[in-house]
C-alpha cells in the first residue's frame, strides 16, 4: 500500500464513540460514530471466541507458542518453544480461528486491519515467543511465514542460539546465526520483537535491522530497575527505527508498590512518550484477553494471584538477576484485569491529559503504522 493511500484511511479512524469492536469503515462518519482504533500488542487466542467481541479489540498480536519444559544446568526451569510444539500449535490456532470467520480475520499484511474492520472481525497476527522454534535452520523460518507466522520473539527470558536473553546472567548478544535471522526475518518482512531480549542482543538488532523494531510487551528500567525491563537507550533506539514500544500489564515490573494502580501503568506510557517520542508508544497485555485468570477467578485479590510465582522470582533473585532481590506481592493492576481493559487505559489517558491524537496513537494508531510499515 502506498504511504499516501495509507494516511487517507488512517485519516479516517476518528476518536470515540460506540462499543462495537470493529466498526465499518467503508463510509466517512463523524467521530460521535466512530470508535477509536484499539490494538493490543500481545495476547492470546482465547478459548471463547465472543471474548474478541467482548474486549472491543480491532487488532492484536496473538502469542500462539507452545512450550515444553527444559531443566536448566542449575536446576531452575525454562520453557523451550520447540518447532514440532510451535508447528502443531500454529496450525490448531489457524484451524481455530478459521471456524469462527464473524469473529477473526488471520492478518497476513498490516493493511488487513482496514479489511476486517470494514467486515466487523478483527485481525489477528501470529506471534511466537521466542526464535528457538527455529531450530533445524532458518528455512524453517519460512515454513511458519507459509502458515502466518508475522512476529517472532528472538528469545524468551534466557540465552538461546539466535540471542541472549534479558534474565541470563551472561551479557550475550546475538550471534552470527542470530544476525542471520535478522536477515531472514527482514526479507521476509516479519517484525523482530526485542521482548525479553538482552540490552546486547537489543543493541546488536537495532544496529542490524534496516526497518522498524518492536518491543511488543514491557515496561521501563529507569521506573523499575529489572533486568526484564527495559533501559532508556533501547527506547530510542526502537523509536528511531520506527518501532513501538507496547507497555504491558505485569504489574511487578510497573511499580515497587505494595498497592498497584492504573497511574503506575500510565507512569510507564508517560516515560516511553518522554524519552522516546509519543509515536512509539503503544499497548500490549501479556494476559489472556479477559485477564489474568487466577487474578480474576480471586476477585482480583494479588494475594492469591501471585501465589505460585514466588519460587521462580527467589530463585531468580538467589542466582544474582537484576532486581529480583526484592519481594513482590502483586502481579496485575486489578482496575485494569479485565476483558473492558482498553476502555479503562483509554479513560486513564484522558485523565492524565493526553491530548486526543496522543491518545488515538497509543491505542492503535501506531502498531497499525508500523504493521503497515513492516507487512504491507
Amino acid at each position: 500500500m502506498q504511504r499516501r493511500n495509507f494516511l487517507k484511511q488512517l485519516a479516517g479512524f476518528s476518536s470515540i464513540a460506540t462499543l462495537s469492536a470493529c466498526s465499518n469503515i467503508s463510509n466517512p462518519v463523524t467521530s460521535v460514530d466512530k470508535k477509536r482504533l484499539y490494538i493490543d500488542g500481545l495476547s492470546f487466542v482465547p478459548d471463547e471466541n465472543f471474548d474478541v467481541k467482548a474486549s472491543q479489540l480491532d487488532s492484536f498480536i496473538a502469542d500462539i507458542s507452545a512450550i515444553e519444559e527444559v531443566k536448566l544446568a542449575d536446576g531452575s526451569v525454562n520453557y523451550k518453544r520447540t518447532y514440532q510444539a510451535c508447528m502443531k500449535s500454529i496450525k490448531e490456532k489457524n484451524t481455530k480461528m478459521l471456524s469462527a470467520p464473524n469473529t477473526y480475520h488471520i492478518a497476513k499484511k498490516g493493511s488487513d486491519i482496514f479489511t476486517a474492520r470494514d467486515d466487523d472481525k478483527c485481525a489477528v497476527f501470529l506471534q511466537i515467543q521466542g526464535a528457538d522454534c527455529v531450530e533445524g535452520g532458518l528455512e524453517q523460518v519460512d515454513e511458519f511465514h507459509q502458515l502466518g507466522l508475522r512476529v517472532l520473539q528472538l528469545t524468551h527470558h534466557y540465552n538461546n542460539l539466535y540471542a541472549g536473553g534479558a534474565l541470563s546472567l551472561e551479557k550475550q548478544g546475538l550471534s552470527k546465526q542470530g544476525f542471520a535471522l535478522i536477515d531472514k526475518l527482514e526479507s521476509k518482512n516479519m517484525l523482530i520483537d526485542l521482548s525479553h531480549s538482552s540490552v546486547a542482543s537489543a543493541q546488536d538488532t537495532l544496529h542490524r535491522a534496516k526497518g522498524p523494531i518492536v518491543q511488543t510487551h514491557g515496561a521501563a528500567r529507569e521506573i523499575i530497575n529489572n533486568a526484564r525491563c527495559t533501559p532508556d537507550h533501547i527506547l530510542k533506539g526502537i523509536a528511531d527505527s520506527g518501532g513501538v514500544f507496547g507497555v504491558f500489564m505485569m504489574s511487578w515490573w510497573l511499580t515497587n508498590e505494595k498497592i498497584p494502580r492504573p497511574e503506575h501503568y500510565i507512569a510507564h506510557l508517560k516515560h516511553v512518550k518522554n524519552v522516546a517520542g509519543i509515536d512509539a508508544v503503544a499497548i500490549a497485555n501479556d494476559y489472556p484477553l479477559r485477564g489474568h485468570k487466577n487474578a480474576l477467578s480471586a476477585g482480583n485479590n494479588n494475594a492469591v494471584a501471585i501465589k505460585g510465582y514466588d519460587s521462580w522470582w527467589q530463585g531468580l533473585g538467589k542466582k544474582g538477576v537484576l532486581g529480583f532481590e526484592r519481594d513482590v506481592n502483586h502481579i496485575v493492576i486489578p482496575e485494569l484485569n479485565h476483558i473492558k481493559r482498553m476502555r479503562s487505559i483509554e479513560y486513564q489517558l484522558s485523565k492524565a491529559k493526553f491530548t486526543g491524537t496522543e491518545i488515538d496513537k497509543i491505542m492503535g494508531k501506531n502498531w497499525q503504522r508500523v504493521l503497515v510499515d513492516v507487512l504491507g
